[in-house]
C-alpha cells in the first residue's frame, strides 16, 4: 500500500474543523449500522493538546458539530454537554502513544461476536487488510468507563498494536488522524464479517506472507503520463456518473475506504478509473483518472488494476463498465472456494449466469486469465481471497450486477440452516436462456 491515502479536502484537517469531521464520520458508522443510537465514541487530539470528543447520552444518529465537545490540557470541558463516559481510555491512549491523534470505539456487530466468544479476525485474508489494521491487540474485560478499563487498553497500545479488540465489548482503534484511524475500523469489521460469513459456508483459507509479498511486488511503474488533457462534457459526466456509484457502494456496504476500483469506457479504448490510494468514500470527479491512447491523464495515479481494466477493455468490445470490490458475502465464497451457484431466482440467473472462481494471482498485473475468462456467459468473476470482478453495458448495469451477485450470496449463506439449497433447474435454465439471453 506503500504511502497510504492522501487525505481529500472532505476529510483534510487543515479544511475540517475536528467537530466536522468527527460528525462526518460517526454519521458514516452510524448509517453503515457499525453503532447504535448510544453506542461507541470518536475523539481527535489537535495541536494544541485540545481532545475533541463527543457527548455522552447523545443520539449518534443525529450528532451535529456543535454537540462535540473539548477537552483542554488542564481537565477543563468546552461544550453544551457531558463527555463520552469512555474518555478516560482515549486519554489514557494519547498519553501512552503521541503519535496517534484520533481513536474510533465502537460495538460493530462481526467484531463483538469476536470478542465475546474470545478471539480476534485473521487478517490475512484479504490482501490490503494487514497492512491497514497491522497487530491486532486483545484487552481484557473491565468495567465501562473505568480508570482499569483505560489502563488495559493503553497496554495495549503501548506494544505498538493499533486495533485492539475489548474483551466482551467491541474494539479501539486508533490513527494518526481520523480518516486513517476510520479506514483501519472499518476495514477490521469488514474482514471480520467476511470470516463470519465464510465460517458459514465453509473453512477460511489465509494468504501466505509469500502470497501478500507476491501481491504488493507486482505492482511496477506508472502508465506513461499524457501531455496534454481535455475534459469534453461527454467526459466530465462520466466522472460524476463514476464518483455517483462509488459513493452508492460504500453506503451499501459493497466497497469500502482502502478497497474499490471502478471504471467506464469513453472512447474506444479510452476510459475513466478511480485513483490509487484515496478512500472511496471521499472520491470527487476531479479525482477521477483520464486513460487515453494507454497513457494517464497528468499528475494523477490510477488504480494499481490499471492494466487489467485496459485488457479488457481491449479484449471486449462490448464491456463498458468494470468493478472490483470486495462485498462480504460474495467474498465469503471466494476466501473458502466454495462454488457460487446463483441458480436462486430468475433474475439472479440471467444477470450474472455461471460465475468462476479464479486463483489468488490471476489478477496480477501481465496475467490474462480475467481478460480471457470474461464472456457474455461469464460477465462476472470472483478471484480468491482478493475481489468480486462485475461488468456490464453501463455503469448502473454493472453496478445493478454487482448488487444481485452480492443479494445471492447473502441468500444462499442465510439458506444454510434452512436447509439444502434446491436450485432452478436445467430444463428452467434453458428457459431463462430462451426469454431472456437470445443469441
Amino acid at each position: 500500500m506503500g504511502s497510504r491515502n492522501p487525505i481529500p479536502d472532505t476529510m483534510n484537517p487543515i479544511l475540517m474543523h475536528p467537530r466536522e469531521q468527527i460528525t462526518e464520520i460517526i454519521t458514516r458508522i452510524y448509517r453503515r449500522g457499525l453503532t447504535t443510537t448510544s453506542g461507541g465514541n470518536i475523539s481527535i487530539r489537535d495541536e494544541n493538546g485540545d481532545v475533541w470528543v463527543t457527548p455522552a447520552s447523545i443520539d449518534k444518529g443525529s450528532l451535529r458539530p456543535s454537540d462535540i465537545l473539548c477537552v483542554h490540557p488542564d481537565g477543563s470541558v468546552s461544550g453544551p454537554h457531558k463527555p463520552s463516559s469512555e474518555l478516560p481510555f482515549h486519554l489514557a491512549i494519547y498519553q501512552a502513544r503521541p503519535d496517534l491523534n484520533a481513536i474510533v470505539h465502537a460495538h460493530p456487530p462481526a467484531l463483538v461476536s469476536f470478542s465475546i466468544v474470545r478471539d480476534f479476525p485473521n487478517t490475512n485474508v484479504i490482501p490490503q487488510a494487514r497492512e491497514v489494521c497491522g497487530p491486532i491487540g486483545y484487552a481484557k474485560y473491565e468495567l465501562p468507563g473505568s480508570q482499569a478499563l483505560g489502563e488495559k487498553i493503553a497496554e495495549e497500545f503501548i506494544k505498538g498494536f493499533n486495533a485492539v479488540i475489548l474483551e466482551n465489548h467491541g474494539t479501539v482503534v486508533g490513527g494518526i488522524n481520523l480518516q486513517d484511524a476510520f479506514e483501519r475500523f472499518e476495514t477490521f469489521e469488514f474482514v471480520a464479517r467476511i470470516l463470519i460469513n465464510s465460517r458459514m459456508l465453509g473453512t477460511p483459507n489465509y494468504l501466505t506472507d509469500e502470497q501478500l509479498s507476491a501481491f504488493e511486488a507486482q505492482y511496477g511503474e506508472h502508465i506513461p503520463e499524457m501531455k496534454s488533457v481535455d475534459y469534453p462534457s461527454d467526459e466530465r459526466a462520466l466522472r460524476s456518473d463514476i464518483c455517483r456509484i462509488v459513493r452508492r457502494a460504500c453506503d451499501q456496504g459493497l466497497m469500502i475506504s482502502t478497497y474499490g476500483t471502478v471504471s467506464t469506457r469513453w472512447r474506444g479504448d479510452d476510459f475513466l478509473i478511480t485513483p490509487r490510494s484515496f478512500s472511496r468514500w471521499d472520491i470527487g470527479p476531479s479525482d477521477v483518472v483520464q486513460i487515453r491512447k494507454g497513457e494517464r491523464e497528468p499528475g494523477k495515479i490510477p488504480s494499481r488494476s490499471i492494466l487489467i481494466h485496459q485488457e479488457i477493455y481491449k479484449r471486449n468490445p462490448g464491456i463498458k463498465a468494470i468493478i472490483f470490490t470486495q462485498a462480504p458475502y460474495s467474498m465469503a465464497f471466494g476466501v473458502t472456494g466454495q462454488t457460487f451457484d446463483n441458480r436462486t431466482i430468475p433474475e439472479s440467473w440471467i444477470l450474472l449466469q455461471d460465475v468462476p472462481l479464479l486463483p489468488f494471482g490471476a489478477h496480477f498485473a501481465g496475467q490474462e486469465r480475467i481478460s480471457q475468462s470474461l464472456r457474455a456467459d461469464h460477465p462476472v468473476l470472483i478471484i480468491q481471497n482478493d475481489s468480486i470482478l462485475v461488468t456490464g453495458n453501463s455503469l448502473l448495469h454493472a453496478f445493478d450486477r454487482l448488487e444481485v451477485a452480492e443479494f445471492s450470496a447473502r441468500s444462499l449463506i442465510h439458506s444454510l440452516p434452512l436447509g439444502t439449497m434446491k436450485p432452478i433447474d436445467e430444463f428452467q435454465i434453458e428457459e431463462l436462456r430462451k426469454k431472456f439471453l437470445p443469441d
